[in-house]
């Protein structure tokens, strides 16, 4: 067994090697075992992946800290706070073995909610997650309780970080509008969208569990429903079959326990 191990520990950094190497440059970012600890202790979808899949999920995580520039406002940011962000970035495109995002450069973690203005004080702060657009193009603001309360044991449905990076992945076709042609295959594009429009409805006419914020804009549809898909697929898949089978080809993965 010592042996065995010893084998698949070199078959996977091999591997972890050879795409970096693809990439044209190792990654300045490397994980602690410390911050690997974090990962156990606060990142489920991580927790289920078998072992190789465990690795290149590290791996990503280390390009997407080695890319984007994580920055604390009111606050010091940790590595709590780094690897929370970075997971939220990933388990949207763990199916996408060479994508990276090229729409954001910086992520603004705020102590609490903010307001349109970007205050965190004040009596109108609403907001948990946003991503820039105009002068704050390749920006993204989240907050930090919102995103603890993403990855905690608790959070049902809900999770704002993989909320906000799925708008980004919606924004990669040059349009935020809830239809991810970049990644559906375009047989599905036209049943994605007649599927999200009755399910709007059904929310609208409160006869659906998604979350009513849903039922907004086509766009705010595909962050939320995707939350659902990622934080609690069982449900989702037992639920609304059809949505879960679109988001799945959307997403490539398959998260639900067969």
């Amino acid at each position: 067994m010592i042996y065995l191990a010893i084998l698949i520990a070199i078959v996977i950094s091999y591997s972890l090697f050879q795409r970096r190497k693809k990439r044209g440059a190792l990654t300045q970012v490397i994980l602690t075992d410390d911050q690997k600890k974090l990962l156990t202790q606060h990142i489920d979808f991580y927790n289920k992946l078998p072992a190789i899949d465990q690795a290149y999920f590290e791996d990503k995580i280390e390009q997407f800290l080695d890319a984007v520039h994580i920055e604390g406002v009111g606050l010091e940011i940790n590595d709590t706070d780094r690897i929370m962000i970075a997971a939220s970035a990933v388990i949207p495109i763990f199916g996408f073995k060479d994508w990276t995002y090229r729409n954001v450069t910086n992520v603004l973690l705020y102590p609490d909610t903010f307001d349109k203005d970007f205050q965190f004080e004040g009596d109108e702060r609403n907001i948990m997650g946003m991503v820039g657009s105009g002068y704050m193009n390749g920006q993204m603001i989240l907050s930090r309780n919102a995103l603890l309360k993403g990855f905690s044991k608790n959070s049902g449905k809900e999770n704002t970080g993989i909320h906000e990076f799925v708008h980004l992945l919606d924004k990669a076709d040059g349009a935020t509008d809830g239809i991810p042609e970049g990644f559906l295959p375009h047989e599905y594009v036209r049943p994605w969208v007649q599927m999200m429009h009755r399910e709007i409805q059904k929310i609208q006419a409160g006869h659906s569990d998604i979350n009513p914020y849903a039922a907004t804009n086509e766009a705010e549809f595909f962050a939320v429903v995707s939350e659902y898909f990622f934080e609690k697929p069982d449900q989702l898949q037992a639920k609304h079959p059809e949505l879960y089978e679109l988001l799945s080809k959307t997403f490539g993965q398959s998260p639900a326990v067969a």
